[in-house]
C-alpha cells in the first residue's frame, strides 16, 4: 500500500471526514436552535433544557485528552468506526427518548463520541492526503465543522419546527449511517504514529510552564463562558423579549455562520501581517457586540441582525487566532496543547450555558447578552494586560 505521507489515498476519504465533522458539530449546535421546543415537549424550563448543552460540553472538556491517550494505539479506521457507531446509536436513543433523563443520557453518549472524534480526525485528515496538501486537508476539515454553524444549525431548526425536534436528530442519525458506510467501504486502514506517545506524555507534564499558553487558556475559558451565556439562550431571547417570529430567528441564527465565513476570510488574508490587531479586535469586539444586543434589539430587528453579524465574526476570528497562536508556540507537535484547548473551550461552553440558565431562572432573560458581554470583557482586559506583553516576550 502506498505511504499516505507521500502519495495519499485520494479525495474521498477526506470528504468522508469533512462530512463527519459537519455532522458532529451540527449535533452539538442543534439544541441551541430547538431549546424552546425541547423544553416544551418535556414540560421543563429553558434553563433546565440548557443543561443538555452544559453537560455535553463538560463531557467533551473532561474526556477529550483521556480518550485520546487511551485509544492512541488503535488503528484509525477501526477507532473512527467505533466512534461513529456510538454517535449513531446515541442519536437513535435521542429520537426514542421518553423523558428528560433518557435524553440527557443519549447526549452524554454523543458527547463521548464527539470528544474522541475531534482528537483523532485532524491526524486522519493529514494521513489520507499527500504531504504537500496537509494544510489544505486540515483547512477542509475545519471548514466542514464550521459549515455546521451556517447550514447545520438553521436546517436542523427548520426541520425541527416542521416535523418536531426528534426528526432533526433522526436526520443526523441518517448522516451517521452514511458515514459508517463510507468508513467501511471507502476508507483506508491507517496505523497511528506510535513514536510520539512518550514525547506527548512528557509534554503534558511541562505544558503548564508555558506562561503564554496558560494566558491563552484563561482568556479562552472566560471569553467562551461569556459568549455562550448569551448565545445558548439567544433563541428564547429573540422569541420572548424581541418578539421575533420563527423565520426571522432562523435567519438571524444563520447570520452567525455567514459572519464566521467572513471572519475566516479576513484571517486568511491579513492575520499573519497583523496578529495582535486581530487578537485584540476579536477579544474586545465580542463583548462590545454582546453589550449592544439588547439596546439594538429594542430599536430594530435589522440593528439586531447587524450586531449578530459582527458578534459571529468576532467569535470566529477569536477561535482561529488563538488556535494559530498555540500552533506557533508548539510548531513541532501541537496535538496535546490543542486537545487541552478543545477541552477548555468546551468547559467555557458548559459554564456559559449554566450561567445563562441561572440568568433565565432569575427572570433576567432580557439582560442575558449584557451579562455575557460583561464576563467576556473581563477576559479581553486580561488579554491586553497579561497575554499581549507575554506574547511579545515569547516572540
Amino acid at each position: 500500500m502506498n505511504d499516505p505521507k507521500d502519495h495519499g489515498y485520494g479525495i474521498l476519504p477526506l470528504l468522508i471526514l469533512v462530512v463527519a465533522g459537519f455532522t458532529f458539530n451540527t449535533s452539538e449546535l442543534i439544541p441551541i436552535g430547538l431549546l424552546s421546543d425541547i423544553a416544551s415537549d418535556f414540560g421543563i424550563s429553558e434553563a433546565r433544557a440548557g443543561l443538555l448543552i452544559t453537560v455535553y460540553a463538560w463531557v467533551v472538556a473532561t474526556m477529550s485528552l483521556p480518550l485520546m491517550l487511551l485509544f492512541a494505539r488503535m488503528n484509525f479506521r477501526t477507532l473512527m468506526t467505533g466512534v461513529v457507531s456510538v454517535f449513531f446509536l446515541s442519536h437513535i436513543l435521542t429520537v426514542l427518548s421518553t423523558g428528560y433523563y433518557t435524553l440527557m443520557f443519549s447526549r452524554i453518549g454523543v458527547a463521548l463520541a464527539h470528544s474522541l472524534f475531534w482528537s483523532i480526525a485532524p491526524a486522519m485528515a493529514v494521513a489520507v492526503m499527500p504531504r504537500e496538501k496537509r494544510a489544505a486537508a486540515l483547512s477542509a476539515l475545519v471548514a466542514g465543522g464550521g459549515v455546521a454553524l451556517i447550514m447545520g444549525l438553521p436546517l436542523g431548526r427548520v426541520l425541527g419546527l416542521v416535523a418536531g425536534w426528534r426528526m432533526a436528530f433522526a436526520a443526523i442519525a441518517v448522516l451517521a449511517a452514511l458515514i459508517l458506510l463510507g468508513l467501511r467501504f471507502r476508507f483506508p486502514s491507517i496505523a497511528p504514529d506510535l513514536s510520539k506517545g512518550e514525547s506527548r506524555k512528557q509534554m503534558i507534564r511541562s505544558l503548564w510552564q508555558c506562561r503564554p499558553l496558560v494566558c491563552i487558556y484563561i482568556v479562552t475559558v472566560v471569553i467562551v463562558t461569556g459568549h455562550y451565556t448569551g448565545y445558548s439562550y439567544i433563541e428564547p431571547f429573540m422569541a420572548q423579549i424581541v418578539g421575533m417570529g420563527e423565520k426571522p430567528i432562523t435567519l438571524t441564527l444563520s447570520l452567525f455562520g455567514v459572519a464566521g465565513l467572513t471572519g475566516s476570510f479576513l484571517m486568511s488574508r491579513w492575520y499573519t501581517a497583523r496578529p495582535r490587531l486581530f487578537i485584540l479586535a476579536s477579544c474586545f469586539g465580542l463583548p462590545v457586540m454582546m453589550l449592544l444586543v439588547y439596546p439594538c434589539s429594542m430599536m430594530s430587528v435589522w440593528f439586531l441582525a447587524a450586531v449578530c453579524i459582527f458578534w459571529g465574526m468576532a467569535m470566529t476570528i477569536f477561535n482561529i487566532a488563538f488556535q494559530n497562536e498555540i500552533v506557533g508556540l508548539f510548531p513541532g507537535d501541537s496535538a496535546v496543547p490543542m486537545s487541552f484547548y478543545s477541552g477548555i473551550f468546551n468547559l467555557g461552553i458548559g459554564a456559559g450555558a449554566m450561567v445563562g440558565g441561572w440568568v433565565c431562572d432569575a427572570g433576567l432573560l432580557s439582560n442575558i447578552c449584557s451579562i455575557g458581554g460583561g464576563i467576556s470583557l473581563c477576559a479581553a482586559v486580561f488579554c491586553l494586560l497579561a497575554y499581549i506583553p507575554r506574547r511579545k516576550m515569547q516572540a
